[in-house]
């Protein structure tokens, strides 16, 4: 009995404890974690909150080859600074440099050709062909002595039958001989023609455009920078194919990194509170500490479906955005092209109240 007396004064007591401590415990504050990085805020009295991306001034340039092939060589590497008109990547041109040596050996034969026929006659050629006349003048004389001869026998008998047909046949041959050659002598010292002429500098011209068209096509292989630039991404490497056209993907990737800008997508919903010229900050994410003023560049007027999201809950995929182009200095944010900021752009409130009247409280957002 003794022992059960002490016993259940003793369970009291512990369950006191026990619901005291707990008691203490709920009572106590719960702690909240700070988060790492403060949202950004805007610096205007009211304004428009917009997805901002740097890129390149003047947008990025993708360079692609003009033809399809195997990558030969690659010049460059991502941030190396090109110039206009330097190597940026090369096409195997096996196939295209032997062309070209075919049509330069073409041209220099229509070369030689039409050289030919403007130096036509060959001084050697013309005491041939005199020669020639000369021989043809001596047989066509001797025909004539013998034709004589057979035409003063006064006795029929004394000759062979048809005797002096033959000489008479024989007579007429060698004058024949006598002009031909004559009229090749005649030729040979007028020279090529100017049809003929004009036809070889014809042919000269056609080898002549052959080889400028196969100089074209080697240079199509080789694709040079077209401005001064930055390489901000090189997608190719040597041996691999690269395709051409509107669907290839970009080689290589230039741009202007010495000024930057910031394309923001302002939803349509707000469209209509922007003001071109209006002042714009842009912060940089993950460290709203960091941020610069922008200058403003151009407003592209065309509103376009926005294509990247930036995950906000009351955000549609079917938004339309105006895109605006802001601008700064690339010494003015450690950022690189490609990044996402946030963008603020000061703008009227969305319902301004009017003269006379207090103001109403702003919209979200405004």
């Amino acid at each position: 009995m003794k022992l059960r007396s002490f016993i259940l004064p003793a369970l009291a007591v512990a369950g006191m404890a026990v619901g005291t401590v707990a008691v203490l415990s709920a009572g106590n504050p719960e702690s909240f974690s700070r988060p790492l990085d403060e949202p950004s805020r805007t610096t205007f009295e009211s304004s428009i909150a917009g997805a901002g991306l740097i890129e390149p001034a003047g947008e990025p340039i993708e360079a692609a080859a003009a033809v399809p092939g195997i990558v030969a060589s690659v010049s460059v590497k991502q941030g190396d600074r090109v110039r206009a008109g330097d190597l940026l990547f090369a096409i195997d041109a096996r196939q295209a440099t032997a062309e070209l040596t075919v049509a330069e050996a073409q041209l220099e034969a229509a070369r030689r050709e039409l050289e030919r026929l403007r130096a036509l006659p060959r001084p050697e050629d013309i005491p041939v062909a005199e020669a020639a006349l000369q021989a043809a003048e001596a047989r066509a004389q001797e025909a004539d002595a013998l034709l004589g001869l057979v035409r003063s026998v006064s006795d029929p008998g004394a000759l062979a039958r048809g005797e002096v047909v033959r000489r008479e046949s024989a007579a007429r041959q060698a004058a024949a001989q006598v002009a031909e050659a004559r009229a090749a002598l005649a030729r040979l010292r007028a020279g090529a023609m100017p049809q003929e002429i004009a036809v070889a500098e014809a042919a000269a011209r056609q080898a002549e455009a052959r080889v400028g068209a196969m100089k074209t096509e080697l240079s199509r292989l080789e694709v040079r920078a077209p401005v001064d630039a930055t390489v901000l991404d090189v997608n190719i490497r040597p041996g691999e194919f690269t395709a051409s056209g509107s669907g290839a993907d970009a080689a290589v990737v230039l741009g202007n990194v010495d000024t930057m800008h910031v394309r923001i997508d302002i939803d349509e919903n707000d469209a209509w509170r922007f003001r071109p010229g209006s002042k714009a900050r842009a912060t940089l994410r993950g460290n709203s500490a960091i941020s610069t003023d922008l200058s403003f560049v151009r407003v592209d007027p065309y509103v376009v479906p926005k294509r990247s999201l930036t995950g906000a809950s009351m955000e549609r995929v079917d938004t339309r955005v105006l895109q605006v182009i802001y601008s700064y200095p690339a010494t003015a944010l450690p950022a690189y092209a490609g990044q996402q900021v946030d963008v603020f752009v000061e703008a009227p409130p969305r319902f301004q109240p009017p003269t006379g009247e207090s103001p109403a409280t702003p919209a979200p957002g405004a």
